[in-house]
């Protein structure tokens, strides 16, 4: 018979840092959910507004016959630190943290399935591509709360972690996990249930305004959102509040005081998967990206989360950059893109020379 303790210690020696169970059911801040897509803040994002996905993630029983548990885990994506004047140089495009290293789908998918069938044959393993609220029941399993900023918040790690889900259907194989649910059993203490109090820090410091109230996220003001999941082009009037943004954003969670009090890298293998293989995949140069063509892009980003955006993708955000940047240097790059096969690069390196005349 699986115990917690076998599962867990299990867990451990394939490199996750935190687990947590919980009684399957239906999903804890469903109605938030289904508010938050009600009030557009999905934005582009179509595929979670589907009313089959909406109603799997409301409750994970329609999508996996039968299941009784839901086991949490976390891997913490905190790296060897890059200097914050790299991350800060105006002349370099900056890379949301978890996007430094290897992609997380590809590293973590197979090992969360592999620990999934070890656990029951009759299981489903999730990492940010299934119809599942991961924040909601990592909470649920104890793995932390959700902070104002939206991310799942661990009281001894911060905020740096990627989280997978893994369904099981005990029922079916008779598989008996002696879990006391009461007690929502996780690796953490009983102190990563504590909030973020008064704290309103990333509020404040979001460069977008994109959180209209504590712990409601407007996708379509939030820089990760324009930056990738946007796929057409990015509203003016938002350009010269991104910064050197070209991938992702960080902002809410460098200022949060439990990432920068307790957030540090795991001494596993599979946490070192998401080191940068060098400071260029953190901060690239501007112009460099200006300059890349499609050859040059798959290249430079094998491997790596940066080739959801595609090349024009990040070109267009590298040409806001710039223009946010505001050094004649670029101007050549820029007016060559204006030729660029891709009308949206067009569009945003014109815009960039327009804010620099």
């Amino acid at each position: 018979m699986l115990s917690v303790d076998l599962i867990r210690e299990r867990a451990l020696e394939l490199g996750f840092d935190l687990i947590g169970f919980a009684p399957a059911g239906e999903t804890a801040q469903a109605q938030r959910f289904v508010d938050w897509l009600a009030a557009g803040h999905h934005g582009e994002m179509g595929y979670l507004a589907r009313a089959d996905a909406v109603q799997k993630r409301l409750d994970p029983s329609r999508f996996l016959t039968g299941v009784r548990t839901v086991i949490m885990v976390g891997v913490s994506y905190e790296t060897l630190a890059v200097p914050t004047d790299v991350l800060h140089d105006p002349a370099r495009g900056r890379i949301a943290r978890y996007a430094w290293g290897a992609d997380y789908h590809d590293v973590l998918t197979p090992v969360l399935r592999q620990f999934g069938e070890w656990v029951a044959r009759e299981s489903r393993a999730y990492v940010d591509t299934g119809p599942v609220l991961e924040r909601a029941w990592a909470e649920r399993c104890g793995l932390g709360f959700i902070g104002k900023n939206t991310c799942l918040i661990n009281r001894e790690r911060g905020s740096h972690l990627f989280l997978g889900a893994v369904l099981v259907a005990n029922e079916i194989y008779d598989l008996r996990l002696t879990i006391d649910h009461s007690e929502q059993s996780s690796i953490v203490s009983r102190k990563s249930s504590i909030g973020c109090g008064a704290c309103t820090r990333c509020l404040t410091a979001c460069p977008t305004d994109a959180f209209p109230a504590p712990g409601v996220l407007d996708a379509r003001r939030c820089i990760s959102y324009l930056t990738i999941e946007l796929k057409g082009s990015i509203p003016e009037s938002l350009r010269p509040l991104m910064g050197n943004w070209i991938f992702g954003c960080d902002v809410c969670q460098d200022v949060c005081p439990y990432v920068r009090r307790f957030s540090r890298p795991t001494p596993s293998a599979l946490g070192r998967s998401f080191y940068p293989l060098n400071v260029e995949r953190a901060a690239p140069r501007l112009i460099e990206m200006l300059e890349m063509d499609d050859a040059m892009f798959n290249a430079t980003f094998k491997g790596s989360p940066v080739k959801r955006a595609k090349r024009r993708g990040l070109v267009r955000n590298a040409c806001v950059a710039a223009g946010n940047w505001g050094n004649a240097v670029v101007v050549p790059a820029l007016r060559r893109l204006l030729d660029d096969q891709e009308p949206l690069v067009r569009e945003h390196a014109a815009w960039a020379i327009r804010k620099m005349s």
